[in-house]
């Protein structure tokens, strides 16, 4: 079995922003000469996720309006005692997920015609990383 692990780095430009990774996990996937496999793809912040779903700018909204709505800003979440306040971070985090695994076949991601790998950050502007691990033969 062959394996790869590889990390992307970014500063996000938002507190609160989605970034498709797609093309980065691509070029891992190509790197690993992994032909049939899988790859894990995951946020190594707790206040991030990694999710799979349509590069359109609309449902981008309603992703974000949606875990606005289940996981709002809130002065008072028990979180904040400790001096933070991203405790809706931690919760919008939940929400998303942290990671997602997706299938390599003919060495390419094995994905539908609509779907992007998508970072979720809820506390950013700052430095973060991602942990791409590919596994395969």
């Amino acid at each position: 079995m062959k394996t790869l692990t590889e990390y992307i780095w970014m500063n996000t430009k938002k507190h609160r922003e989605y970034i498709n990774i797609t093309h980065d996990v691509e070029e891992i996937v190509t790197r690993s000469s992994v032909k049939e496999g899988m790859v894990l793809v995951s946020a190594m912040h707790i206040t991030a996720g990694v999710y799979v779903n349509d590069a359109e700018s609309g449902i981008i909204q309603d992703i974000d309006e949606l875990l606005e709505k289940l996981a709002p800003f809130n002065i008072n979440y028990k979180h904040h005692r400790t001096g933070e306040t991203n405790g809706d971070a931690h919760l919008k985090s939940l929400l998303i997920h942290h990671e997602v695994i997706v299938p390599i076949t003919d060495g390419r991601l094995d994905v539908g015609p609509w779907q992007q790998i998508y970072y979720a950050e809820f506390d950013g502007q700052r430095r973060k990383r991602i942990v791409v691990k590919v596994l395969g033969e």
